[in-house]
C-alpha cells in the first residue's frame, strides 16, 4: 500500500532524514494562508499514483493570490482519474543537484538492495536503461546491516560533493533503518536535492508498505494511514468487503464476478474478457466460506449500481457447492435480487446445489425468476458468453 507525500515525508522526519517545512491545504483559502507564510513556494497534488508533475499536479507559486489562482486549477484536476484533494504546501527549493536514493526488495535473490545514482528527478527505470553506469547498487541479506562504511561508499559513488559524502550517508542509513522498521515493500527518495546554500533535502518521497504488516504498525493508524492500494484510495466497497474479511478489488466493468475462489474467479474474469464482457470486480470467497459468507459477497455485487448482470461460477473443493446456493438463498431472502444472474457449479457437492436451488424455485418461483443455475452439464464458456449477454440486454455496453 502507497503512502501519500506528506505521510511518507512525516515518518522520513520520524528517522532525521531532512525534508522541506510544509503545510497541508484541503482549499484554496488554506493555500492562500500557507504560503502567505512560507513565502514563493511549491503546489504539489497529494494523489496516490505517480506521473503527477507531468500531468500539471505540482505548480509554483511566488505570492499567496498567485498560488490560490493555482489551487482553484489544481483541486479541479484528476491526475489518472484520481482527484486531487489536498495540496501540500512546501517552499520553493533553489537547488544546485538533483540525486535519487531508493531501498527495496530483489524478489530474485531474496534480499535488500539499496539504488542511488546521481542522476534524480527522472524516471529512474528510463534512466537504468539507457545509463546504467550511473546507477549504483548495493544488496543485502534480510537481516544484514547497513554499517557506515557501507553507505559511504554508496555516496561517493553516487557523486556527491566531498563536503556532503557523510550527510548522504547518514541520510542513506536512515532510510535503510525506516524500511525494515515499517516492513516496506520500497522507499524512495526522487529528488534528494542540494540546495545552493549546501544542506540535502528530501523533496519527494515515495513509500509503499506491506498491508499485512499494518497491526504491528499502531503508530500508522495514529496518523491516519490505513490500508489502501498502491494506487488510490479504497472505494466504500472494497472498505466494506475489507471489514467483513472479502478479498475484493472494484474495476471498471459491469458484469458482477461471483467465484468460489481467487483462482477460479481470475479464470472467470479472463471469460468475460474473451467474450466481450468485462468484469466489475475480482473477489475471492476464501475456501470452505459459510454461507452467511456467501449472502454478504452478493450483497456487494447488488448494491454496485455499475453491475449489470452478475456471474456465478463455483468449483466445489474444500468449498461445498451446497454451502454456496445455500448462501445465495439467504442472499434472496434477506436481501433481494436487483438484476440477473446466472451461475454454474460443478466439483464438491454439486448435484445438492442444484437441487437446494430446484426446490427453492418449485416453492417461490418469484424469488428465483432472475437467477439462472446450471450444474457440470453446462460448460462455462456458454455461462461466460450468457453472462455477457445478460448485462448487454440490461443496459451494459
Amino acid at each position: 500500500m502507497r503512502l501519500y507525500e506528506f505521510e511518507g515525508k512525516k515518518l522520513f522526519a520520524q528517522f532525521g532524514i531532512p525534508i522541506p517545512n510544509g503545510k497541508l491545504a484541503s482549499t484554496p483559502d488554506e493555500v492562500w494562508e500557507a504560503v502567505k507564510e512560507i513565502g514563493p513556494a511549491a503546489l504539489k497534488s497529494q494523489v496516490l499514483t505517480g506521473g503527477r508533475g507531468k500531468a500539471g499536479g505540482v505548480k509554483l507559486a511566488d505570492g499567496p493570490n498567485e498560488a490560490r489562482t493555482l489551487a482553484n486549477d489544481l483541486f479541479a484536476l484528476k491526475i489518472k482519474g484520481f482527484p486531487v484533494e489536498r495540496l501540500l504546501i512546501e517552499p520553493k527549493l533553489e537547488i544546485e543537484k538533483e540525486f535519487y536514493l531508493g531501498v527495496t526488495i530483489d524478489r530474485a535473490a531474496y534480499k535488500l538492495v539499496i539504488i542511488a545514482s546521481g542522476e534524480g528527478g527522472v524516471d529512474i527505470e528510463e534512466t537504468a536503461e539507457k545509463s546504467p553506469e550511473k546507477i549504483v547498487r548495493k544488496s543485502f541479506a534480510i537481516d544484514a546491516p547497513l554499517y557506515t562504511f557501507d553507505a559511504l561508499g554508496i555516496a561517493k559513488k553516487m557523486d556527491v560533493p566531498h563536503d556532503q559524502i557523510k550527510p548522504a550517508a547518514s541520510i542513506i542509513q536512515k532510510l535503510f533503518k525506516m524500511f525494515r522498521a515499517y516492513d516496506a515493500k520500497m522507499v524512495e527518495i526522487n529528488p534528494l536535492v542540494l540546495t545552493t546554500n549546501g544542506e540535502l533535502i528530501a523533496a519527494d518521497s515515495r513509500v509503499s508498505l506491506d498491508d499485512d504488516s499494518l497491526f504491528r504498525h499502531h503508530d500508522l493508524t495514529e496518523m491516519g494511514i490505513e490500508k489502501r492500494h498502491e494506487e488510490g484510495e479504497m472505494t466504500p466497497r472494497e472498505r466494506k468487503a475489507d471489514s467483513d474479511g472479502i478479498p475484493y478489488l472494484d474495476l471498471d466493468g459491469n458484469i458482477g464476478m461471483f467465484p468460489g475462489g481467487a483462482g477460479f474467479g481470475i479464470m472467470g474474469n479472463d471469460f468475460i474478457h474473451h467474450y466481450g464482457g468485462e468484469p466489475a470486480n475480482f473477489m475471492d470467497s476464501g475456501g470452505g466460506p459459510k454461507p452467511e459468507r456467501i449472502a454478504k459477497m452478493l450483497v456487494l455485487l447488488d448494491d454496485n449500481p455499475k453491475v449489470k448482470a452478475i456471474f456465478g461460477a463455483r468449483f466445489g473443493g474444500i468449498s461445498r457447492c451446497d454451502d454456496f446456493a445455500k448462501g445465495v438463498l439467504i442472499f434472496l431472502r434477506d436481501h433481494g435480487l436487483s438484476k440477473p444472474m446466472v451461475m454454474r457449479m460443478t466439483g464438491n457437492m454439486w448435484e445438492e446445489g442444484v437441487r437446494i436451488f430446484e426446490e427453492a424455485k418449485k416453492e417461490d418461483p418469484k424469488l428465483m425468476e432472475k437467477v439462472e443455475f446450471h450444474g457440470i452439464e453446462t460448460p462455462i464458456e456458454e455461462i461466460s458468453k450468457r453472462a455477457v449477454e445478460l448485462a448487454n440486454q440490461n443496459g451494459g455496453n
